[in-house]
């Protein structure tokens, strides 16, 4: 940069003070060489004399190495086989170390492949897990390993899939199976109750025997001895009791627990098995329509239930976790509320007590089987005491169509019995003691009817079906007797009471026949103590236990005599009713014809025959029969006489009148009934015997002045009453002049007969503004 930068002739001076310094290198060089030429001349000259040798040397060592060249080719030829082999011998040793990593993943895949067409496929999954983790990491660089782990989740899904599908096949089989494994179920259950049964009752029996121990050992093996030919058919060649393993193979189901379990998926599997199973259950659970209709129905539809839940305590007793006590109890839960409501419905159209009955002995050993698998079915029993309502009921419209048989087939009449056979085939059937009656001579009557006994053997026949349904409900004797004598009374109280309150009230029923009901139902009543001591000899239970009901009978019989007794009155004033409809008075008759009316004669031999008739009753029913007739009698009379329609009467027809009472006095006077005391029938006719004495002698003038006094002998006669007849009679004298010749001979009293009107008139008057 000085050079360039400085004065303007500095470049010139520095190339020329360059040329001056190359001049000077270049002579020092030129000295040196002069100074080495010689030696320089003289190696030249010794080279050229080496050449000579060297071309000669080259010639020589030209001629040994085409030798060596020939002579090594085989040792080159040998040692590159050598090297060959060597190399081929290594990749020998290395595949043959490669194989020995390869061969056991691929006798593993082999292996799994065997397996999955074996269908062995939890070994597979432990050969799938035993690859990935042990062999296949060993070999992880080739690419057929990589193929392989490709396809273990392939093969791990495929067997998910294959298990899934055995598994629903296992859910198919098990729903088909259900009913035939309950069936089963049952029938163990009910064997096991009644072995249970027959060696309590001959331990029982031999407990006094057996008091060591070793004799209690060969009496129970004796025990199973018998038991097992109880147990036994005719046939004997009986098929072998089956159980849930028998007739259903359970392997799929743990075969696909174990593999969802190692894939890590229990829950999801135990979740899908629990779905499924409560789907079936709802199905299980689902009666049909036509269950109620016959046994089998309900037999088919427990059967069903007991299969299924067999099945579910078998899964929860051999496998872990797939379903638990809770979960089981939360399904019979379930199922309980569905069942009992089932029951409910379904039962409550049965109209056949047998067919409640066998309903009711499923239902035991339905709650016996499920009971002995650890399931409370305390709900059940309760349930059975609802049914059990509804069986009396059953019962009860049963009987009543018996009771209603037996009725109209009665003839009412005694029962005759011709000699001693006859007559101890009777008592055997119905508890009848008369005294009296054996000592009479055959052939004799009994005092009731053929229905009475056939009345009193369908009571024990009702007590026996009603006590059916009280066995095996696991109830004391107690509640058992509570049970049939309440049932009883139901009985007695409502269906038989009703029967006897319809019969008496039936058209066809005459009074014969009433009399004889009335005797019946003192003898039903009389039996009521002996079926008391029927129902405490087939329960054991004493009639003087504290909490021991009482049969109803007796108010049930006095009711029902009541209503005949009364419509007997009823009857019997029916009767006469219909006398007094055919009574044809000519109320305008001049006199009368000396004797008492026909119909009126006709009425009195109807109540002569009917009261012998009722000699058999008890006397105050005879009595208060008779009274009332001729009560009633006496009022049909007097109505007769104050009916508004009847304008006018005679004299002549109050004296026909008269003797027809005379006639109803004379038959109250016979005594048609005994028992009255003094004149208390004729009592009955004393208002018209006043009414016809006071018309008859014409005794106004003691009437009118004894009236009101206690002592009046016309006390019985109303104003009212005399002045509606005397008016009558009245009107009859204006048309028919009856009483001209009183005018005639004597007007006197005929101005008294106007004062009577007048004075009754006031009298009458008077008592209705006092009233």
């Amino acid at each position: 940069r000085s050079v360039y930068d400085d004065q303007p002739n500095a470049h010139q001076k520095f190339m020329e003070k360059l040329d001056a310094c190359i001049r000077n290198h270049d002579r020092e060089i030129e000295k040196m060489c002069n100074f080495h030429h010689q030696g320089f001349v003289d190696a030249i000259t010794e080279l050229l004399k080496v050449r000579a040798d060297a071309e000669k040397l080259k010639v020589q060592v030209t001629d040994t190495n085409r030798r060596l060249q020939d002579a090594g080719k085989e040792v080159i030829a040998q040692t590159e086989e050598i090297i060959r082999c060597r190399v081929q011998q290594r990749n020998i040793t290395t595949v043959v170390e490669k194989l020995q990593l390869c061969l056991p993943v691929l006798e593993m895949y082999s292996k799994l492949k065997e397996q999955m067409n074996v269908k062995r496929y939890y070994s597979a999954l432990k050969t799938m897990e035993q690859l990935e983790n042990l062999y296949l990491p060993r070999v992880s660089q080739y690419r057929f390993c990589q193929i392989m782990i490709e396809n273990l989740p392939k093969l791990r899904e495929e067997i998910k899939e294959i298990s899934m599908s055995d598994l629903k096949d296992f859910l198919e089989s098990i729903r088909k199976h259900s009913d035939r494994i309950g069936e089963t179920a049952m029938k163990q259950a009910q064997q096991q109750k009644a072995f249970s049964t027959t060696l309590q009752k001959q331990n029982n029996v031999n407990y006094g025997r057996n008091m060591h121990l070793g004799r209690s050992r060969i009496s129970e093996s004796k025990n199973e001895i018998t038991l097992k030919r109880t147990f036994e058919d005719d046939d004997e060649h009986e098929e072998e009791v089956l159980t849930a393993q028998d007739l259903v193979d359970f392997s799929p189901v743990y075969r696909c627990l174990h593999i969802y379990s190692v894939l890590g998926d229990g829950e999801i599997f135990e979740n899908y098995y629990r779905k499924q199973r409560r789907k079936q259950a709802r199905l299980v659970l689902q009666p049909q329509s036509s269950m109620h209709e016959t046994v089998e129905g309900y037999r088919r539809y427990f059967s069903q239930i007991v299969g299924f839940f067999v099945v579910e305590d078998h899964i929860l007793h051999v496998t872990q976790g797939l379903v638990t006590r809770t979960y089981t109890d939360e399904l019979w839960n379930m199922a309980l509320s569905k069942i009992i409501a089932v029951l409910r419905t379904h039962s409550s159209y049965c109209t056949d007590p047998d067919l409640v009955l066998e309903l009711k002995n499923l239902i035991v050993v339905f709650a016996d089987t499920l009971q002995g698998y650890g399931f409370p079915v305390n709900r059940l029993f309760d349930l059975l005491f609802e049914i059990r309502d509804q069986y009396n009921e059953t019962l009860l419209k049963k009987w009543s169509g018996l009771f209603r048989d037996i009725f109209e087939a009665d003839n009412y009449s005694p029962i005759p019995v011709a000699n001693e056979e006859e007559y101890k085939i009777v008592i055997s059937k119905f508890p009848f003691q008369d005294p009296e009656l054996d000592k009479q001579s055959f052939p004799k009557k009994l005092p009731m009817s053929q229905s009475v006994p056939q009345i009193y053997i369908q009571v024990k026949e009702f007590i026996y079906a009603s006590l059916k349904f009280s066995e095996s409900l696991h109830r004391s004797s107690t509640e058992i007797d509570d049970m049939l004598r309440k049932s009883t009374n139901l009985l007695l109280t409502r269906t038989l009471s009703s029967c006897l309150q319809n019969l008496i009230k039936k058209p066809h029923i005459g009074l014969t026949e009433l009399v004889q009901i009335i005797i019946n139902t003192t003898h039903l009543e009389q039996a009521c103590k002996y079926l008391e001591d029927f129902i405490s000899n087939i329960t054991n239970i004493s009639q003087l236990t504290v909490h021991t009901a009482r049969l109803y009978g007796l108010s049930t019989f006095k009711d029902a005599r009541h209503a005949a007794e009364g419509e007997i009155y009823t009857k019997l004033n029916q009767k006469i009713d219909e006398f007094i409809q055919i009574a044809d008075y000519d109320w305008t008759m001049s006199e009368s014809d000396g004797r008492a009316s026909g119909y009126l004669m006709d009425l009195i031999n109807f109540l002569r025959s009917t009261f012998q008739v009722f000699t058999h009753l008890p006397g105050k029913v005879a009595q208060t029969a008779c009274m009332s007739a001729c009560q009633h009698l006496s009022m049909s009379l007097m109505q007769m006489l104050l009916d508004s329609e009847l304008k006018q009467i005679s004299m002549g027809a109050i004296q026909q009148f008269n003797l027809d009472v005379i006639q109803c006095e004379l038959f109250a006077s016979s005594e048609p009934v005994p028992g009255f005391q003094g004149d208390t029938l004729q009592l009955a006719f004393i208002d018209l015997r006043q009414l016809l004495d006071l018309f008859m002698v014409w005794d106004w003038s003691t009437y009118l002045a004894d009236y009101g006094q206690a002592t009046s002998k016309y006390l019985r006669v109303n104003p009212s009453t005399a002045l509606t007849l005397l008016e009558k009679m009245k009107d009859s004298s204006k048309k028919n002049n009856i009483f001209a010749q009183f005018r005639k001979n004597d007007r006197d009293k005929q101005k008294l007969i106007e004062t009577v009107v007048k004075q009754l008139r006031s009298l009458v008057n008077g008592m209705s503004q006092h009233t």
